[in-house]
């Protein structure tokens, strides 16, 4: 055995083909491991090892790049040279994109509309001014950050660095998210939820690493942050890409999701943060964000100036121009947002009287509970229902049970739940004008109109749950479960919140809500729902049964069914109580008030003014979120109410907090953000191709991979309306055990012993946009019956690697083709100190042996009419003296590769000088102390990562095919 190969990862470039223990192998990805060298991630070419996958270490095993001087010339007898055209163009497909193509490959290739807002995020990542793919997509709710994402992950794969992809959401947004991925861009995840974990832990052996086992996963921050469960295996695992979703929720320092947060960042090539609140207000925790992204960025995170990190970040708003003009009649205008006021019965407002008198007496007098914040917690809960009130007041009692020194409390609360226990569902003036209001939205039996209610108390949720169907005249059976009493209207109610649904029902109730047959008419939820849930497709109409003293929050909801891709304008509704209690914090007048100083002591008091600010500020600055200037839900109610307590209005409070909140901050969220100027073009990647459409690409690889008869060995079958389908052979079966077992079954992909499994899929973006509707229309999926095929698509790859053993190990094809001189196609790679490639050139070379030629491949290619109509010849007319001319084409091909070197070296320096000379100044922004020699560690860092994309050693060359004329 001759001894392991000693190498640099750029000998072994992904495209690249070796040979390992006398086998060829496809190399696909090259990692710089610690101890053991490079470490390559192959595929087998050679018959013996085809299709399998393995790992070789540099260190371990011996090497050796195929010698392209040695490449041996072989005939294409096949029609029309179709196998040469197929591996050319599978070739192509399989060469990663270098570092220097800062084009988009695939943009408008997906089932998706082309929005140029949308591809912004892929060509800021990709655009070289970070030296990795790191970016925080902070765009409002509803832009589409979920097909923003789809897009960079794919040019990402398309580029070889989306190998390994981990996608981290809110559990409710799951199967949603792993849904639109594979859908739209053709992306399989193995999806880690509860009944996922159990089907990892049957599959794989115990204690091994999930992570290392499946390349592509989508996981719940909620199960990943489980750091015994998982925490170990994160720590010893590397990505390619790493997205984390609502990624606002990672900036509490020492909390499990910053830990999350701070173990992955620096495991991952790409990280890709998505928030609609991405900051909080304070330079600090934004701070924290963006050092997930670019640990040198920021020297010091108490002062810092914003401007220089918008290579890091996009923000943009539905009022953002470039936003505004493309979505001119993909999103449906915004409806109104109105009030609905309920006058208190007598039954309520002797509860106002009760809070008013005890808790929150007027004029600034004591209140009988010395927990400043609780009384407006029992105001809040009445607020929402007489049901919401009790639960507090119970749990409160709980909480003073065993205190000495609360009795004058404890019977106030009991002379409290006393008065509330006497309401009754008829005596709720909200219930009374929800079910009016529902009948006027059109919710009644043999009606299709669906609503969402939101409620921040589960309390109030069961309850209107269980009474507001029946009052609408929807029947019931008799409760099957004492807890969820809903169950009785047949599936026209769904509820979700924390207390009843598990991540599974999270994720099941969404996809019924969705589904166009399905029977559920209401649903009833928390603030579960308000971020990232997509609503819209049945629904348009919504309402606050009560609200948060949140804009944030406010906004977050509402986004739920205002979003991209809804038909009708969004409508809102917010239930209204209105008490005739009047309250006046302190005793100072208020002169802009009707009484001086007295204010309405119910809903009037901020939830409806909360609720217009709302919508004025989504009219105006296209988002509520900079409104207070405090950007989080909890320290907005926080904010507001100390004010309240301290006597300030609502605007008042509004306007003192974003003044004094966010500082240096304030305008980052109300402006557009990023380093593209709006409504610029988007470049294209320059890709050579032998064929017009991947359609006709897909089509003539499988008659020739199935030897003109795909139809008997797949059971190939091409329907009128655009569907194909077919039998996936084992190979192909393998590479979808990422999707969902649930989705593989009802689908039929599997098949049974006694049914072979059948898979539909189509080049058709109408059709498969046909299916997806239809699915939402069902009452049983939401998964498609039909898949639109993108170019990074299994089916895709798993064809294009079958093309690429079409000829034998180190051969390459000869072509009859309209050239006057024999031409060799070169494939020329460069690649940097990672083993990724830094420039890919494709190069023809003729006038050999005399005066050596090199020129673009592309061009030879159409000027020698290498295409589908192209006469072909079966036998090359001088094998021989073309074999013979091998060496020297190579020899011709790298001498003008080293002679481009200083100019591609010149490329990669203009590309990396804006962030090298970011890095020069960053070295001097630092505050001195232990802060600055972090800061200057980081830095280092940062400056060996760039270091590290720079071109080394020599060109890796590869004869692809000749082209021989008549002459």
């Amino acid at each position: 055995m001759t001894a392991p190969t000693d190498a640099e990862p750029s000998s072994f470039p992904p495209g690249a083909q070796v040979e390992i223990r006398d086998e060829i192998w496809l190399v696909r990805k090259v990692t710089v491991t610690e101890h053991d060298g490079a470490m390559l991630e192959v595929t087998g070419v050679s018959p013996f090892v085809r299709d399998v996958d393995a790992v070789f270490y540099a260190s371990l095993d011996t090497i050796t790049p195929l010698d392209p001087r040695k490449t041996i010339l072989v005939p294409d007898d096949s029609p029309y040279h179709r196998r040469a055209r197929l591996y050319l163009e599978a070739v192509i497909r399989k060469s990663f994109l270098p570092q220097t193509e800062t084009g988009l490959a695939l943009a408008g290739a997906f089932l998706a509309d082309y929005q140029v807002h949308q591809v912004r995020p892929a060509q800021l990542a990709l655009s070289m001014r970070n030296p990795q793919p790191r970016l925080l997509i902070a765009d409002v709710v509803g832009l589409g950050k979920t097909l923003e994402i789809g897009i960079l992950l794919a040019e990402l794969i398309r580029r070889g660095r989306g190998e390994r992809i981990l996608v981290v959401t809110p559990a409710p947004v799951l199967e949603q998210f792993q849904r639109e991925l594979w859908t739209r861009f053709g992306i399989p995840l193995v999806r880690l939820d509860s009944t996922g974990i159990q089907r990892v832990q049957q599959e794989i052996p115990l204690g091994r690493n999930p992570f290392a086992y499946f390349k592509r996963v989508i996981v719940s921050v909620d199960t990943l942050k489980n750091s015994k469960l998982y925490g170990h295996h994160l720590e010893h695992t590397d990505w390619d890409a790493v997205v984390i979703d609502e990624s606002h929720n990672l900036i509490n320092r020492g909390s499990h999701r910053n830990e999350l947060a701070q173990t992955l960042a620096p495991r991952t090539d790409a990280l890709i943060l998505a928030s609609a609140t991405p900051h909080n207000g304070d330079g600090r925790s934004f701070a924290e964000l963006i050092r997930l992204l670019d640990p040198a960025a920021i020297a010091d995170p108490a002062k810092y100036d914003v401007s220089d990190l918008e290579h890091l970040y996009l923000r943009r708003s539905k009022n953002t121009p470039e936003v505004r003009d493309a979505l001119r009649g993909a999103w449906a205008d915004r409806g109104p947002s109105l009030p609905v006021r309920a006058a208190a019965t007598p039954a309520e407002e002797a509860v106002f009287d009760a809070l008013a008198a005890e808790w929150l007496p007027a004029d600034g007098k004591p209140s009988v509970s010395a927990a400043r914040l609780f009384p407006y917690t029992l105001f809040k809960a009445f607020l929402s229902s007489h049901k919401a009130l009790l639960e507090t007041v119970g749990q409160r009692e709980q909480t003073l049970k065993d205190r000495t020194d609360a009795e004058a409390e404890r019977t106030a609360l009991a002379e409290l739940r006393q008065v509330a226990t006497k309401i009754g569902d008829g005596d709720s003036a909200k219930l009374a004008a929800l079910v009016a209001e529902l009948r006027d939205l059109g919710v009644r039996p043999g009606s299709d109109t669906r609503v969402v209610v939101f409620s921040e108390r589960t309390a109030t949720l069961n309850w209107l749950a269980d009474v507001v169907p029946l009052a609408l005249g929807f029947p019931a059976d008799s409760a099957e479960d004492e807890k969820r009493p809903w169950l009785k209207y047949r599936g026209v109610v769904e509820v979700m919140h924390g207390d009843v649904t598990n991540d599974q029902e999270q994720m099941k109730v969404v996809e019924r809500f969705g589904l166009r047959d399905a029977p559920v008419r209401l649903l009833f939820t928390g603030d579960v729902a308000s971020e990232g849930v997509n609503l819209h497709q049945q629904c348009h109409l919504l309402v606050h049964y009560d609200l948060p003293w949140s804009l944030i929050r406010i906004e977050q909801r509402n986004g739920r069914i205002d979003r991209y891709g809804q038909k009708y304008p969004p409508q809102f509704r917010a239930m209204i109580l209105t008490s005739t209690v009047q309250w006046r914090p302190r005793a100072a007048p208020m002169l802009d008030q009707p009484e001086p100083g007295y204010r309405p002591f119910d809903d009037r008091l901020v939830g409806e003014i909360l609720l217009a600010r709302e919508a004025e500020a989504h009219r105006i600055e296209g988002s509520a979120d900079a409104v207070s200037g405090l950007y989080r839900p909890q320290d907005e109610e926080d904010r507001l109410t100390r004010d309240l307590i301290a006597g300030q209005t609502v605007p008042e409070s509004l306007a003192a907090s974003a003044q004094t909140a966010g500082g240096f901050l304030a305008g980052l969220l109300g402006r557009q953000a990023g380093a593209t100027p709006p409504n610029s073009e988007v470049p294209r990647a320059v890709v050579p191709a032998l064929f017009n459409h991947t359609e006709d690409y897909v089509h003539t690889a499988l008659r020739q991979v199935f030897h003109d008869a795909p139809e008997g060995a797949l059971s190939l079958r091409y329907d009128e309306d655009g569907a194909i389908s077919l039998t996936p052979p084992p190979d192909l079966v393998y590479r979808l055990r990422a999707l969902p077992a649930s989705y593989l079954s009802e689908q039929r992909i599997l098949g049974t012993a006694d049914e072979p499994g059948r898979m539909s899929v189509t080049f058709s973006r109408k059709l498969a946009g046909h299916r997806l509707d239809a699915a939402r229309e069902s009452s049983d999926t939401m998964w498609p019956s039909v898949v639109y095929l993108t170019d990074i698509h299994p089916v895709l790859d798993w064809l294009t690697d079958k093309v690429l053993i079409e000829f034998g190990r180190h051969q390459a094809p000869v072509l009859g083709a309209a050239v006057s001189t024999p031409t060799f196609l070169v494939q020329g790679i460069y690649s940097n100190a990672l083993g990724r490639p830094t420039v890919v050139e494709w190069m023809a070379v003729d006038g050999l042996p005399g005066t050596p030629r090199v020129t673009s491949m592309t061009e030879a290619l159409a000027a020698a009419g290498v295409g589908a109509d192209m006469p072909g010849r079966r036998t090359p007319h001088d094998l021989p003296g073309l074999q013979s001319l091998v060496p020297s084409a190579i020899d011709a091909a790298t001498a003008h590769l080293t002679a481009r070197r200083a100019a591609y070296d010149a490329e990669i320096d203009t590309a990396l000088a804006p962030y090298r000379r970011r890095l020069d100044a960053w070295r001097q922004t630092a505050p001195p102390g232990t802060t600055k020699s972090r800061h200057a560690e980081a830095v280092n860092r940062r400056g060996d990562l760039v270091r590290g994309l720079e071109t080394v050693g020599a060109p890796m060359l590869r004869l692809l095919a000749v082209l021989e004329g008549d002459a």
